[in-house]
């Protein structure tokens, strides 16, 4: 039988990558609830509608900007998907999942365009493996996803225009581009960084590829991608450039810190996960999978960090042995970075979160394989055996993160934000025939239901209550909602409460007025804790 050719074996390597990572985050799905921002984009779906800013076109009302810097892109993405398929934790992660998967195949093939099979399969490798890829990919709260898939096809195009010249393949990558900026304006980190970066590193080969022609069709494209957010802008006089930027410099080093934990595949432990003190009925392990995956994390002594930052400081150290182009590549993709980085890190509501500093992926990676792939070739024979070496410690040390992260979700579940008592609750909804009004006392309860009822319940905000000091006519209102007894309100429990004090600002109100809470249910997770308390209020009997 004839041996493959190194490009096939790549690109069936490259296939096994991304099928893990789909193998991966399916094991993950069922274990966590629905985060509130996970769920953002039903607002552009269902009622009570949410959006910020829509187009009515006949009876329709088309969502365009979920938020000043959030597109409706994700609504457009999943309305179809969820009227074929129905609102369950899969149709819910699948796609993004699915995205996070083409995102990394084509990571595979940009890296194999600029450097070659072996930097490509150690890049696909290394993200495919990431933990917090991952989980940003598979539960995509950012939302972040649709971002690495649009910039990665994105760029992917743009160098194959530089390559072949095919003026369709510029229009393309720049459309994609400009689209990527609408789905989330932040794209704009990214997007300067890896301009920044080529102007300073390829300034030759950019000003060679400039022509009236070429320029027009790239900013046509680019505005095409970007239209909607281009007319929501001119419709607001630049929404999205007012209150989204307060410089905020005293806390870099902070932020710093915060950047290289989630090099390490750390950061969601705590946030994502509960932890064992928060978990007073930990879920023992069931299946053959979840046992075996709770051995091996004993086994391993319960890491919580991988390797990844040790190999980015080691590939900086050897990119001078790269070779020119090589160092160049490498030195874009660090430029970029930090021109990014700088720009999160200077704003005050920004890069102190995994889902702005995971914006920075798969840089990192891009820069460890094409330095790695680089060095390699300098040590003669023993190169492949080397670099296999490297390269399994690399994704062993992530994929034991991955696994942590299954153990812990297995037994303790998702904390506070991620707790899967929204699910409880949804489907204690759904049978209940809706009252006048359901009214949130919290942050993180409206956007999940909205999605799990597909917009069937009549929710609704107590927004005066999360203000300390209310006015006299919030007051008012407030007092209005508590006097029908079919209006029922859903607080969180002391222990879950996200906006402390709504709660107790809701019943002083009321008991000042003459009402008191009549408790219906206690909705609990499934590990036993109470999440949720749904109540009507009544008059004081005298």
């Amino acid at each position: 039988m004839k041996s493959l050719t190194p490009s096939i074996r790549a690109v069936r390597l490259a296939w096994i990558a991304c099928i893990f990572f789909v193998l991966a985050g399916n094991l993950l799905i069922p274990y966590v609830g629905i985060e509130n921002d996970e769920a953002l984009f039903a607002q552009g779906l269902y009622r009570p509608r949410g959006e910020l800013y829509s187009l009515h076109i006949g009876r329709s009302h088309v969502p365009i900007m979920l938020m000043t810097y959030l597109g409706a892109l994700k609504s457009w993405v999943y309305g179809p998907i969820l009227k074929a398929f129905g609102i369950s934790l899969r149709t819910l992660r699948q796609p993004m999942l699915l995205a996070g998967a083409a995102s990394i195949w084509l990571f595979f093939l940009l890296l194999r365009r600029i450097a070659g099979n072996r930097a490509a399969l150690i890049g696909c490798a290394l993200l495919a493996v990431d933990s917090l890829y991952l989980l940003t990919s598979c539960f995509d709260w950012g939302p972040v996803a649709l971002q690495h898939l649009l910039l990665a096809a994105g760029v992917l195009l743009v160098v194959q225009f530089h390559q072949e010249g095919r003026p369709l393949a510029l229009a393309g990558g720049f459309f994609l581009l400009g689209l990527a900026l609408w789905d989330k304006a932040l794209a704009v980190w990214i997007l300067s960084g890896l301009a920044v970066g080529g102007i300073l590193t390829f300034p030759r080969q950019i000003l060679a590829a400039l022509t009236p022609r070429r320029i027009a069709i790239a900013l046509g494209a680019f505005a095409l991608g970007a239209l909607p957010l281009l007319i929501y802008n001119v419709e607001s006089r630049g929404g999205t450039f007012q209150g989204n930027f307060q410089a905020a410099p005293q806390d870099l080093a902070g932020k710093a810190l915060f950047l290289a934990r989630s090099s390490s595949g750390a950061g969601l432990f705590g946030w994502m996960t509960a932890e064992d003190w928060e978990t007073p009925h930990p879920r023992p392990a069931r299946t053959a999978l979840e046992r075996g995956a709770a051995a091996m994390s004993a086994v391993a002594g319960h890491p919580r960090n991988s390797l990844l930052g040790y190999a980015f400081l080691l590939a900086l150290l050897l990119a001078p042995l790269a070779g020119w182009i090589n160092f160049r590549l490498i030195l874009w993709a660090l430029i970029a970075m930090a021109v990014a980085w700088v720009q999160m890190a200077i704003n005050q509501n920004t890069g102190g979160s995994i889902h702005h500093t995971i914006l920075l992926w798969p840089l990192p990676q891009a820069i460890i394989a094409i330095s790695f792939a680089a060095a390699s070739r300098r040590i003669g024979r023993a190169d492949i055996p080397a670099l296999a070496v490297i390269l399994s410690a690399l994704m062993v040390s992530s994929v034991l993160v991955t696994n942590e992260y299954f153990t812990t979700m297995v037994r303790n579940g998702g904390a506070q934000a991620w707790n899967d008592g929204i699910l409880n609750l949804g489907r204690f909804l759904r049978p209940v025939p809706p009252p006048n009004y359901l009214f949130s006392l919290d942050w993180g309860i409206i956007d999940p239901l909205r999605l799990l009822s597909r917009g069937q319940l009549r929710l609704a905000s107590v927004d005066p209550v999360f203000n300390p000091s209310m006015t006299p006519p919030e007051a008012a209102m407030v007092r209005q909602m508590i006097s029908d007894p079919g209006n029922l309100f859903i607080a969180h429990t002391p222990e879950f409460e996200v906006f402390k004090g709504n709660q107790q600002r809701l019943l002083k109100l009321a008991s000042d007025s003459g009402f008191e809470r009549a408790v219906i249910i206690h909705v609990p997770d499934s590990r036993g804790r109470i999440v949720y308390e749904i109540y009507s209020f009544q008059r004081k009997v005298k």
